[in-house]
């Protein structure tokens, strides 16, 4: 599909207004995360994936046997003087 429009300016960048059906053949939507291609030639703009990873532990397996002893919670740190910031 072609259309022909105008570039315009939108404060201190061009814009293009994606309209009618360049917006819905590839679905696009307000707030879309888009990858734009540029070179010699023009343009290409792709939809960026918005397949969320999935995380390979769940919160409960990282937590499970966990305890304050695991965790470090029984030891108190004790910052030496150096590490504070003071003006020489």
């Amino acid at each position: 599909m072609k259309i022909q429009t105008t570039i315009q300016k939108w404060g201190n960048s061009l814009a293009i207004r994606i309209t009618g059906p360049l917006r819905t053949i590839p679905h696009f939507t307000a707030d879309m995360p888009v990858e734009i291609e540029a070179n010699k030639k023009g343009l290409i703009i792709h939809p960026i994936s918005q397949k969320r990873k999935s995380l390979l532990l769940t919160e409960a397996q990282l937590l499970k046997g966990l305890t304050a002893k695991k965790a470090h919670a029984d030891e108190i740190a004790d910052i030496h003087y150096r590490e504070f910031e003071h003006d020489e």
